[in-house]
């Protein structure tokens, strides 16, 4: 985390380990075109891209004192980060998943790939679900272009669900606050429409 911690500081970090039973393992193997892609919300910036936000708020000519105070900047970039683990679990536990991307350091460019098969790719709709004004504010203020938004940040998309069609609609219908924010094609690589 370049430029966060002072000569001689450091982090101590925690990790949870599970078991699973090797048949029930979801590893994307089964991925095909077509599958879709289901977003479940993100509750703000969460860990990834403060660099990038401290670098924004450096460049946007108030002091910091001055865009924290006053405004909800300060409540959106501290915004709690809710585990998404019970809700996954529950939809996991319906069947149908393929694939579980959760979406942080590489935003959705980069983590969405990571669970597909060799020559799959993906198709996101940009306008499919609400991006939360943190991130239209970072992207003003810095002049921060759609490409490496979208590389940094989740852009309010914790995790991405990959599902048949058929899975969709039932995921969709539970009222989750899930979005249909895509779907898998052939080829490489994410783009957008």
């Amino acid at each position: 985390m370049p430029g966060f911690y002072a000569e001689g500081e450091y982090d101590l970090s925690g990790f949870v380990l599970g078991i699973v039973k090797k048949e029930l393992v979801i590893d994307g193997k089964i991925i095909l075109a077509r599958d879709v892609l289901i977003g479940l919300p993100a509750s703000g910036v969460h860990s990834n891209g403060f660099s990038l936000v401290r670098r924004v708020l450096a460049h946007s000519g108030l002091s910091l004192t001055d865009q924290l105070l006053g405004s909800s900047l300060l409540k959106m970039l501290s915004a709690f980060c809710f585990c998404l683990l019970k809700q996954v679990l529950d939809i996991i536990s319906k069947g149908g998943v393929k694939g579980v991307a959760h979406i942080t350091g590489g935003g959705l460019t980069d983590n969405i790939p990571r669970v597909f098969p060799k020559g799959l790719g993906a198709v996101i709709y940009k306008d499919s679900w609400e991006v939360s004004a943190v991130f239209k504010w970072i992207q003003e203020a810095g002049r921060v272009e759609d490409a490496e938004m979208r590389r940094t940040f989740n852009m309010g998309i914790g995790m991405v669900l990959v599902v048949s069609k058929e899975t969709s609609h039932r995921i969709l219908k539970d009222g989750n606050g899930a979005y249909c924010i895509g779907e898998v094609i052939t080829g490489e690589g994410v783009s957008y429409r």
